[in-house]
């Protein structure tokens, strides 16, 4: 049994972005918690160099989940050979109203029309110096 077969039973019966700001606020406190050191460590796998950086695995995080790098050593710990923050604005913004985020089950997908909803760059930039992670950001 994994985390998703554990976690989507519960997610589920929330609309998708309650789901998702459950998902970022567990994975926080878990962060704080130190739960995560509890979680077992990332298969290895063969480091990649892309013209010049060295990624430790090719599995990255793209930019949408945390636009507002709240749980960056959060997903480190997950093992993501990269992560990428944001999208950012330069001030705060809501975004579009919502409902903006939806299900498509029998596609197994998700449609975002979340928007640029963000905290502005300047609560970014806070997060990131405060994030413990040294990999690929």
């Amino acid at each position: 049994m994994n985390i998703y077969s554990l976690a989507s039973p519960l997610l589920f019966q929330f609309d998708a972005e309650a789901s998702h700001d459950f998902t970022l606020k567990s994975l926080k406190t878990a962060e704080r918690l130190g739960v995560l050191k509890l979680y077992p460590a990332p298969p290895v796998c063969r480091p990649r160099q892309v013209m010049g950086i060295t990624f430790p695995n090719p599995v990255g995080l793209a930019a949408g989940l945390d636009k507002n790098a709240t749980v960056i050593d959060g997903m480190a710990a997950l093992g993501f050979g990269f992560i990428e923050v944001g999208t950012v604005t330069p001030r705060p913004q809501p975004g579009n109203p919502k409902p903006r985020l939806f299900r498509v089950r029998e596609a197994q997908g998700i449609v975002n029309r979340f928007g640029f909803n963000n905290l502005g760059v300047d609560n970014l930039i806070e997060n990131v110096k405060a994030a413990k992670f040294k990999g690929v950001l």
